[in-house]
């Protein structure tokens, strides 16, 4: 699938009329999972500021951007560790909680009728279930008629932090898959076929008949995909919905990590999906201040006006405290010339 770029620009002009001449443009790059709601922001901030924000959604490729400092901003889905953090001079904080999900492409098959866990998932794509009338698949899902067909595995063809939390998934629940396959951004898959971003993959199930692939809920929802459910870690049988996200959300506990490394994937509880994770904003502390400082002003925006545009697209909004943390820490991480910090509570809009 090409890259796209959203340029909220024409459908906007009159709005632009009125805005401050000072406006700064905003450049930023990334995982696609939170395009859905990302273009949303952009699209009302700058409605209310006359602020256009440009985003790439290119996968974990936008960590090489920010990193060779070609963008004001970066998301990833997989949080970077203290170290490489410091060793980039960057920081990095949440954005929004994200769900990933498996969908089929199986006539006759609907929505959340068939049942699939961990172990199952990771011999699916360990190339070890061939076929979606097999013993394992069957002994899942004894009321569903499963179809004598082959099975086709569908991947990201680039790097990805969605693939990453697939993959971290996969190995907590299969020692075969942890010891052969590993999980980062990009893995060498046993077998199947790739798809270029959550949308590519999400097309790719679409198109061939038989096939498995695993997506950010927002486009379950914006494609109409035919989801699975999962058996979680409690061994519960569990759809995806806003409550099964938010149930594996209240686990993140931002206080106890550094640098709000956390990973939510495989959480316990009854209700939580299995497969969460927190998708993060990546800045750079060298860069200065009047260019950070817009970069704040539109993701503060974002944590604290465009909770129930997150909520429509099922994303799980941060909590007020999550919020507060991140503000502390933008106060100690990104300084003026002088010193000083270039964000406060006091300061935002």
């Amino acid at each position: 699938m090409k890259k796209r770029i959203f340029w909220v620009i024409a459908a906007l002009a009159a709005s632009l009329a009125t805005a401050p001449a000072h406006a700064k443009d905003l450049s930023g790059a990334g995982g696609t999972a939170i395009y859905p709601v990302l273009s949303q922001w952009a699209y009302t901030y700058q409605k209310a500021t006359g602020t256009v924000v440009n985003y790439q959604d290119i996968g974990s490729g936008g960590i090489n951007q920010i990193q060779a400092k070609t963008v004001d901003f970066a998301n990833s889905d997989k949080p970077l560790k203290p170290d490489d953090l410091t060793l980039m001079n960057v920081a990095q904080f949440p954005m929004v909680i994200i769900s990933i999900t498996p969908i089929v492409n199986l006539p006759g098959i609907k929505p959340g009728e068939m049942t699939l866990d961990g172990k199952t998932l990771a011999d699916i794509y360990l190339g070890k279930i061939t076929s979606w009338d097999s013993a394992e698949i069957k002994r899942l899902n004894p009321a569903v008629k499963l179809p004598h067909t082959a099975i086709t595995t569908v991947h990201r063809s680039d790097g990805s932090g969605t693939t990453f939390n697939f993959t971290n998934y996969l190995g907590k629940v299969s020692p075969e898959w942890k010891q052969k396959v590993g999980d980062d951004v990009s893995v060498e898959w046993p077998n199947g076929i790739g798809g270029k971003g959550n949308a590519g993959v999400a097309t790719s199930v679409r198109q061939v008949v038989g096939s498995i692939g695993y997506v950010e809920y927002a486009y379950v929802m914006e494609n109409k995909l035919t989801y699975t459910m999962m058996k979680n870690k409690a061994g519960k049988t569990i759809e995806p919905t806003m409550d099964s996200f938010s149930a594996a959300a209240a686990n993140a506990d931002f206080s106890k990590v550094q640098d709000f490394y956390l990973i939510l994937t495989d959480q316990p509880g009854d209700k939580s999906w299995p497969i969460t994770a927190a998708t993060y904003m990546l800045m750079r502390k060298d860069y200065p201040a009047d260019q950070n400082e817009p970069v704040l002003k539109f993701l503060d925006w974002c944590l604290k006006n465009g909770q129930d545009q997150a909520k429509a697209l099922d994303y799980v909004p941060l909590p007020p405290s999550v919020v507060q943390q991140i503000e502390q820490s933008w106060a100690r991480d990104f300084k003026t010339q002088d010193g000083k910090p270039i964000w406060t509570p006091m300061a935002a809009h």
